[in-house]
């Protein structure tokens, strides 16, 4: 019986990558007036994949990313939690404009990462990616989410 229990939870635990790997994927360009930089990320919107983010990844792509949609602007409460790589988290206002960056989110952090006003969703870039892109606040987020990819 304690065999049999533990090849579920075995084989549980091996679905779980391949179920983050099923997120949408998708284009998005942030413009900082002076620069246009692409990536592709993967949506999170449903609260599973919200709650679950980025945690055990062992590395991410330079030009890939996650964008967190909240649907309406909500207080934002992200954390490195099970998080092995370092992040920058954009906070972003209904129109894609940056309203505050946390550079370098430390892996495993406990710590409580916000901007402390409602946001209607969160990029997660690779850390130090923002800055080596000279991406700051004020500047845009393009996606489908804010209905701006187009422009």
């Amino acid at each position: 019986m304690n065999r049999l229990i533990i090849s579920f939870f075995a084989a549980l635990l091996c679905l779980v990558p391949a179920a983050f790997a099923q997120l949408e994927t998708g284009p998005l360009v942030i413009d900082t007036g002076d620069s246009i930089h692409k990536f592709t990320v993967e949506l999170a919107n449903e609260p599973d994949e919200i709650r679950t983010g980025l945690m055990d990844r062992a590395e991410m792509a330079p030009n890939a990313g996650m964008i967190f949609d909240f649907g309406q602007p909500r207080e934002a409460s992200m954390w490195m939690k099970n998080t092995l790589i370092p992040l920058d988290m954009l906070f972003l206002d209904s129109d894609g404009k940056i309203i505050a960056i946390a550079r370098n989110a430390v892996p495993g952090s406990l710590r409580t990462i916000g901007p402390g006003v409602p946001v209607k969703g969160v990029l997660e870039l690779n850390g130090g990616r923002s800055e080596a892109l000279g991406i700051e606040p004020g500047d845009t987020v393009k996606h489908a989410i804010f209905g701006n990819l187009g422009e």
